[in-house]
C-alpha cells in the first residue's frame, strides 16, 4: 500500500516506522524540506519488503489513496484548505488530540470532536478516520508495550470504518487504533 503522511514530526516518525516495517511505501509531506528528507532517510533504513520512502514539500500533489494528517490541531484547517480539491476519494486519517493553548482542555466546540470538525471541512467523498491519538510516537517506533507487541483496538460500529482499519492492519500491522463512525462519503 502507498500512504502519504502530512507532517514530519514525532508522530509521523512513529506511524511511518510501523508502515515501512510492514512493507508499505510512504510519502512524507513537510513544510521543511530538511526535516522531511532527514525523516525519510531514517525511515528508509527500517523499511522492509521493498518499501520506499520519499519526502516532498508542502503543496506537492497527493498521489496516495490514504493520507495521514499528522500535524498540530491549529494547522489542520489550513492544510485541509490547501488540499481540499485533492481529497475526494481519499481516506483521511486524523491523529490529533485538539488541546487548547494551555493544555488543560479541548479546543473543539462542546459536543463535537476534532474528527467531526474535519469531516465537516472536507469535500464529499472523503472518508475521515480517527486513529493513533491514544498512543505515543515512541511506542509506535518501538512496536511494543512492556515487551509485548502492540495490539489493535477498534472502537465504533461503522462497517466502512472497520473495513478501512482492516486495510490498514493488513497493509502494515498498524496498531493502537481508535476509530469512530466519522466517514463522509
Amino acid at each position: 500500500m502507498n500512504i502519504t503522511i502530512l507532517g514530519a514530526g514525532n508522530m509521523a516518525r512513529g506511524i511511518g516506522t510501523r508502515l515501512v516495517a510492514g512493507g508499505n511505501s510512504l510519502t512524507l509531506v513537510s513544510r521543511d524540506p530538511e526535516d522531511g528528507a532527514a525523516l525519510a532517510a531514517e525511515l528508509q533504513a527500517v523499511a522492509r519488503n521493498g518499501a520506499t520512502v520519499q519526502a516532498v514539500s508542502f503543496g506537492s500533489p497527493l498521489r496516495d489513496d490514504m493520507v495521514i494528517l499528522a500535524v498540530p490541531y491549529t494547522a489542520e484547517a489550513e492544510i485541509i484548505q490547501q488540499y481540499h480539491a485533492q481529497l475526494p476519494g481519499k481516506i483521511l486519517v486524523n491523529i490529533t488530540n485538539p488541546l487548547n493553548a494551555t493544555y488543560d482542555g479541548l479546543a473543539t466546540p462542546p459536543g463535537s470532536s476534532d474528527a467531526e470538525e474535519i469531516a465537516r471541512m472536507v469535500p464529499q467523498g472523503t472518508r475521515v478516520v480517527k486513529a493513533f491519538n491514544t498512543t505515543f510516537a515512541r511506542t509506535l517506533v518501538a512496536g511494543t508495550v512492556a515487551g509485548q507487541p502492540l495490539d489493535v483496538f477498534i472502537a465504533g460500529d461503522d462497517a466502512a470504518a472497520k473495513a478501512t482499519i482492516s486495510q490498514l492492519v493488513e497493509a502494515g500491522g498498524l496498531h493502537a487504533i481508535d476509530v469512530g463512525p466519522l466517514s463522509r462519503a
